[in-house]
């Protein structure tokens, strides 16, 4: 598995462990009205040992022959980078989208949704980066076999 395969692996761990973070902070303010700050603690502490774990499993290379990158890499990456950037420009004029039919046109919107809308979008054009990394490679460790 070369860096880009691990940084991809990584990347996804990390957004789906953000993505179910703000999910579930999202219910706690819309549907329960209240916060419960001392489970925060606990998502930062996941968070941290996910992103440090990433860090040391991105850097840690399997062999001293394993390069960092080569040109099938990073053509893998810029396609990836291409849905990616695809999915940011359908996404977020949908998000602006969904925002208006709810709110209507004379209403206004608080400052944490909007945030949390924008972030949302930002953690699902991650998701489609990495994802698109992996299915290119083939989702195995070798990658793909020909």
């Amino acid at each position: 598995m070369n860096r880009t395969q691990k940084t991809a692996w990584a990347l996804l761990t990390q957004t789906l462990v953000f993505l179910g973070f703000f999910i579930f902070l999202f219910y706690e303010i819309a549907v329960l009205k209240k916060l419960f700050l001392s489970i925060h603690w606990v998502w930062a502490l996941i968070f941290f040992v996910l992103v440090a774990g990433g860090f040391v499993f991105m850097f840690k290379k399997q062999s001293p022959k394993e390069v960092p990158s080569d040109e099938r890499d990073k053509s893998i990456q810029a396609r990836a980078m291409m849905a990616a950037f695809i999915s940011c420009w359908v996404l977020l004029p949908a998000g602006c989208l969904v925002l208006r039919f709810v709110l209507g046109t004379g209403g206004s919107i608080e400052t944490w949704l909007l945030t949390l809308v924008i972030f949302f979008i930002l953690l699902i054009t991650m998701l489609v980066y990495s994802v698109a990394i992996l299915i290119q490679y083939g989702w195995r460790e070798k990658g793909e076999q020909s």
